[in-house]
């Protein structure tokens, strides 16, 4: 019982630390910037039919995702402190945008894959909404409109992408370092792949889809290729950070079993 309450402090003191980085953060990018860009898929880019689209295929992921909640909540009191902990890690790591004109939207890395690892792809879109509602709310980053396909890209295609290519490559005996640098830069590629193909079908018009995607993937890579691989970078470094001072989250969270972590 001393451990569980050990364990939950450390875990508030660290949602404070996050927390006041965000704050500073976020009064930085307010002082320097003059022109506000939205991130993700900004607001009123997306027609009416094709936002209603994504709404309907991330509905069922979202509700997944409080459902796993609700279950897992119920029997670790310990597991919402440490999701709030993960959703302060995605809001701010999200927050860094890199405006791409040519394309509605910007560029920054998505931060879905380090929570998808750790607890699971569901619970990672659940937390990706938060921090999307949130951005588009009160920072005018993405957009309320577009919040269904900004789920489906950053949350579904993010967090599903990196935890099947972890979960893949520990399969063949990589080491965590290296499953969770090409998790996070696969991942993070896998949300403009998506944002690519979201913008193309709903502007596209009469154009045809394939020249247009193509257009909008080329406008991506100057900014999403380097950030890519600081994704990359990002995600190995957390999961080997716990791996050294934390191994028993890792154990409790599946990422690796009681032998590796004896080992």
């Amino acid at each position: 019982m001393k451990n569980q309450s050990s364990t939950l402090n450390q875990v508030q003191d660290k949602i404070q630390k996050y927390t006041t980085i965000f704050l500073l953060v976020t009064c930085h990018l307010s002082l320097v910037t003059d022109t506000a860009y939205a991130m993700h898929i900004s607001e009123g880019i997306l027609p009416f039919n094709w936002a209603t689209l994504w709404f309907g295929i991330a509905i069922p992921f979202v509700a997944y995702g409080m459902w796993r909640l609700k279950r897992i909540a119920k029997v670790d009191l310990s597991f919402k402190p440490l999701l709030g902990l993960m959703a302060a890690v995605v809001f701010v790591i999200s927050l860094m945008p890199i405006p791409i004109p040519t394309a509605g939207t910007c560029s920054h890395p998505g931060g879905t894959a380090i929570p998808a690892i750790l607890i699971g792809p569901s619970l990672s879109v659940l937390i990706t909404t938060g921090a999307l509602m949130f951005q588009a709310i009160f920072f005018a980053h993405g957009g309320l409109s577009t919040l269904g396909a900004n789920i489906v890209s950053m949350g579904v295609m993010g967090a599903f992408t990196g935890y099947s290519v972890f979960r893949l490559l520990r399969r063949f005996n990589l080491s965590l370092a290296v499953s969770g640098f090409l998790a996070g830069i696969l991942s993070d590629w896998a949300i403009y792949l998506t944002t690519s193909v979201q913008l193309a079908s709903g502007i596209r018009v009469d154009e045809p889809f394939i020249p247009l995607f193509t257009k909008i993937v080329i406008a991506f890579i100057p900014t999403q290729l380097p950030l890519g691989i600081l994704e990359g970078a990002m995600t190995a470094g957390m999961v080997t950070l716990l791996a050294r001072r934390r191994e028993d989250l890792l154990v409790r969270f599946g990422v690796i079993n009681t032998e590796e972590a004896a080992s």
